[in-house]
C-alpha cells in the first residue's frame, strides 16, 4: 500500500502543485477533509472519503482495499498541518509505503497578496485552542495568526485592545485563493468590531513592543505610597522562580504590582494571580497593569491564604508580603500543589528566620538563601555618592 500526504494549497486548484495533481490524479483513494474534496481539479480520483482524524483516517484506508492512497491538507503538510499527526502514525507502519508532499502555505500566499516578505514573521495558531495575542505582540515581531474557532480576527483585536494595544497594525485575509477573497488593513481598536468570515488569517504588529527583559527600571513604575519591590531583587525573584512562557504564578502580597507585572511579562502565555489586601495598592496593580500591557494579570483583592482559595494550582509562587500568615500561605500553596516553586522576599531577620524553619517543617527541598544588597550612585554637587539601599533576603525552594 502507498499513502501520499498531499498538501492542496487554499483548497482552490489554481494553489495546487503539479507534484500535488499527480498524486489526487493517480489515488485509488482520496481522504480529506469536506471543503477540500468538494474543490478538487477535474481528472483527480472520484473515490473520495470525507475524514480528517488520523486514526479514523487510518482505519478507513486498511477497510477501503485501495492501494494507493492521497490523503488531501489544506496549506502545506509542514505548517500546523494535521499531516504531521498522521506521519507519527505511518512510521509504526511497516507494511506502508508512505511520501509528504509539500504545499503553499497561508502565510506564503498571505504573503504575496499583501505584499510583505515573511522572513522573521512569528507564526501561531489560534485555531480550535487558546491563544494569547497581547504576549506574542509585546516580543516586537510581527506574528501571523492562523484563526478559526472561537478566535477569529476580531475576537484577537479584542484582546489586543483589552492590553491597551489597540494601535497595533492588523491586515486580515479572508478566503484566500476563493472567489469572495479581500484583504483589509486597520488598526486592531478599528477591526475589534467588524466582522471575518470564518476562513481568515490575520497578522498583526504592535510598535510598542520589544522583548520582555527582567527587571524593569524602577522609575517607570507608578508607586504612590506603597512599597515597591526593586529593580534587582525583582530580577533575582524571576531567576529563583525559574519561571516559564506557560506558568501559572502567584504573587501575594503584591504592593504596587511591579512583581507581578514582570512575571505576566516572562509568563506571557500563562496567567499570573497578583494577590493584595489593601485597596490603594489594588488601585497602583491596575494602573501598572494597563501601562505595560499585560492582559494575563488578574487582581485578586483579598488577604491570603483565604484568596487563594479559589485559585487554579500555581506552579511557583513569590510571597512579597504575608500580613503575618507567613506559615498559613505555605500550607496553603502546598494543599494546592506538592511540587509548587517559591521564593520568598524578607527584609527583617525574623522574617528570614520564619520562612526557613515553615519551608524546612513543611519539606521544602533545595532550600536557598540569597541576600541581595545594592548601591545607588546619588549627585553630590560634581561628584557622585553611593546610597545603599535596605538589604533584601530571598529565601527559595521547592515543595516536596
Amino acid at each position: 500500500m502507498k499513502i501520499t500526504l498531499t498538501g492542496c494549497g487554499m483548497g482552490t486548484p489554481g494553489s495546487l502543485t503539479g507534484e500535488a495533481r499527480e498524486a489526487l490524479r493517480e489515488a485509488d483513494l482520496i481522504i480529506g477533509a469536506p471543503r477540500l474534496l468538494q474543490s478538487l481539479p477535474e481528472g483527480s480520483c472520484k473515490n473520495r472519503l470525507a475524514s480528517t482524524k488520523p486514526d479514523d483516517i487510518l482505519q478507513k484506508i486498511d477497510h477501503s482495499g485501495a492501494v494507493r492512497v492521497c490523503v488531501a491538507y489544506s496549506g502545506d503538510t509542514g505548517f500546523y498541518s494535521g499531516a504531521q499527526s498522521l506521519s507519527r502514525l505511518l512510521e509504526g507502519r511497516p507494511d506502508v509505503e508512505w511520501r509528504v508532499i509539500p504545499g503553499v502555505s497561508s502565510l506564503a500566499y498571505f504573503a504575496a497578496r499583501a505584499g510583505f516578505g515573511w522572513q522573521g514573521v512569528r507564526t501561531v495558531s489560534a485555531h480550535g485552542r487558546q491563544c494569547s495575542a497581547p504576549a506574542y505582540l509585546r516580543e516586537g515581531d510581527p506574528v501571523f495568526f492562523l484563526t478559526g474557532g472561537a478566535l477569529g480576527p476580531a475576537e484577537l483585536c479584542r484582546q489586543l485592545c483589552g492590553a491597551g494595544m489597540q494601535d497595533a497594525r492588523v491586515t486580515v485575509g479572508e478566503e484566500l485563493s476563493y472567489p469572495g477573497e479581500s484583504i483589509i488593513r486597520g488598526t486592531a481598536g478599528e477591526l475589534a468590531v467588524r466582522e471575518f468570515k470564518p476562513l481568515s488569517v490575520m497578522l498583526a504588529q504592535w510598535d510598542g513592543g520589544e522583548p520582555p527583559v527582567p527587571g524593569i527600571p524602577d522609575g517607570e513604575w507608578i508607586r504612590g505610597t506603597v512599597p515597591m519591590t526593586k529593580q534587582e531583587v525583582r530580577a533575582a525573584a524571576l531567576a529563583k522562580l525559574r519561571v516559564r512562557r506557560g506558568d501559572t504564578l502567584y504573587d501575594v502580597g503584591a504592593g504596587t504590582g511591579a512583581v507581578s507585572v514582570e512575571l505576566a511579562i516572562a509568563a506571557g502565555h500563562g496567567e499570573v494571580y497578583a494577590v493584595e489586601q489593601e485597596e490603594d495598592a489594588c488601585a497602583l496593580i491596575r494602573q501598572n497593569s494597563k501601562k505595560f500591557h499585560v492582559a494575563n494579570l488578574h487582581l485578586i483583592c483579598g488577604r491570603a491564604p483565604e484568596a487563594l482559595k479559589e485559585l487554579p494550582a500555581p506552579d511557583a509562587v513569590f510571597v512579597g508580603g504575608s500580613g503575618g500568615a507567613l506559615r498559613n500561605i505555605l500550607e496553603a500553596v502546598l494543599q494546592k500543589k506538592h511540587s509548587v516553586r517559591v521564593c520568598i522576599s524578607a527584609i527583617a531577620v525574623e522574617t528570614l528566620s520564619e520562612a526557613l524553619t515553615g519551608m524546612r517543617e513543611l519539606g521544602f527541598t533545595g532550600l536557598d538563601v540569597a541576600q541581595i544588597s545594592v548601591s545607588r550612585a546619588r549627585e553630590a554637587g560634581p561628584y557622585h555618592m553611593m546610597m545603599a539601599q535596605n538589604p533584601v533576603f530571598l529565601i527559595s525552594g521547592v515543595g516536596p
